[in-house]
């Protein structure tokens, strides 16, 4: 995968995390990095760590 391929799997895998269609470990899988990597990185595309409700908390607590 080139810089451009990666960097558009990036965004497509931070704004599915961010509308809530991923969590981070399925975005992480999705983009090719570790889940670690994946959340460090998501402040450069402006997505907040910080799940907005109590349902996608639930869900990042059962998917770590």
């Amino acid at each position: 995968m080139d810089k451009n391929d990666a960097e558009l799997t990036m965004r497509i895998a931070a704004k599915l995390y961010e509308d809530g269609t991923l969590s981070s470990g399925q975005a992480a899988e999705l983009a090719g990095l570790s889940k670690r990597t994946f959340i460090e990185m998501l402040g450069k595309y402006g997505v907040s760590i910080f799940s907005t409700t109590l349902d996608d908390l639930e869900s990042d607590i059962a998917n770590a």
